[in-house]
């Protein structure tokens, strides 16, 4: 980037496949390049999320804000959506999203979590030339595009409960549920046996929690020797989670996009942050090369995810997408 476009600002994240022109692939360097003729961005790359007080997350936004507002002049600041990336192993992602919401007041925030192709091991932020982990970035852009932010998933809550009852939160670790070994119980609860679990099987079996009258997932992402199992989401003990009964991804969410097109009048194009776990269960149900087509039918680019943001919401197993509709539609 700083050989071909040394005067070019961008922010960008590892991932855990890609959402390009083609559909889902792996593998790949994607880049959404935004008309400086239409649009106007700023960003900022927030550090140390470990050690980082959400006041300073929310002031850092704030000042984002006045940033935008001077360099887009007032007109074009009156269409603002922020974008995020979040270190997808920091264990942060629910109070950072929450902190920057707070700072963007009624701008509506959309982004996803880093990846690293289910290694587990070290996710990495860019942005400008710098390489961080235990980050985040937020990017506030103004446009007179219109624009739809959205989200769709594919689950239903069953009445199967597991009470968490033995929990590591800061760590995202649950060791029991329900009093029981959390493998044990996780596997009874989906009809298997504890040593068959796979990413796999938590894609196809998803748990989720009910919030303000919504169920949201809060995905596993893997099972320990012990047969503690960890999470994608914050967890803590009392916790009441439903084991989630899918519905066919494949048409929710094409009703998803119809819904999205019908408001925008057409769709231009659509960027995607595309839960790592649904594009398991796609290859699991067969369908994914279905939601690829979908995906490419409707100029969806993004990537692969360990969580989504939606709004103030830090989500997992959805697809949190902003759809841009044409010019010619709005005016």
């Amino acid at each position: 980037m700083k050989l071909c476009a040394p005067s070019l600002a961008y922010a960008g994240c590892s991932t855990a496949g890609e959402i390009t022109p083609q559909g889902l692939e792996e593998g790949h360097a994607l880049a959404l390049l935004l008309p400086s003729g239409s649009f106007s961005a700023v960003s900022t790359m927030v550090e140390n999320l470990s050690s980082s007080g959400m006041d300073r997350i929310t002031g850092e936004v704030a000042t984002l804000r006045r940033l935008l507002r001077d360099r887009a002049g007032h007109d074009r600041a009156k269409s603002v959506f922020a974008l995020c990336f979040i270190d997808g192993l920091s264990y942060a992602e629910e109070a950072v999203t929450s902190a920057i919401h707070w700072g963007l007041d009624d701008i509506p925030l959309i982004g996803g979590s880093a990846g690293d192709d289910l290694k587990f091991e070290t996710t990495r932020l860019i942005s400008n030339g710098k390489v961080t982990s235990d980050s985040a970035i937020v990017v506030l852009i103004a446009t007179e595009i219109p624009f739809h932010v959205f989200k769709t998933d594919n689950f239903l809550p069953t009445d199967e409960k597991l009470v968490v009852t033995a929990s590591d939160p800061d760590h995202r670790i649950v060791s029991e549920f329900n009093a029981t070994n959390a493998a044990e119980e996780y596997a009874a609860s989906v009809g298997t046996a504890p040593q068959m679990l796979t990413p796999l099987s938590f894609a196809s079996h998803p748990v989720v929690l009910k919030v303000g009258g919504e169920y949201y997932c809060r995905s596993i992402q893997r099972m320990h020797a012990d047969g503690s199992l960890s999470f994608f989401c914050a967890i803590d003990d009392g916790v009441v989670l439903s084991i989630a009964q899918p519905k066919n991804m494949v048409e929710a969410t094409r009703a998803a996009l119809q819904d999205v097109e019908r408001k925008l009048g057409g769709i231009d194009m659509i960027l995607g942050f595309d839960c790592v776990l649904r594009r398991l269960d796609a290859r699991n149900r067969q369908v994914f090369r279905d939601i690829s087509e979908l995906y490419r039918a409707n100029n969806v680019i993004g990537f692969g995810t360990y969580g989504e943001q939606y709004r103030s919401m830090h989500l997992n197993q959805t697809f949190t997408g902003i759809a841009f509709g044409e010019r010619q539609a709005a005016e």
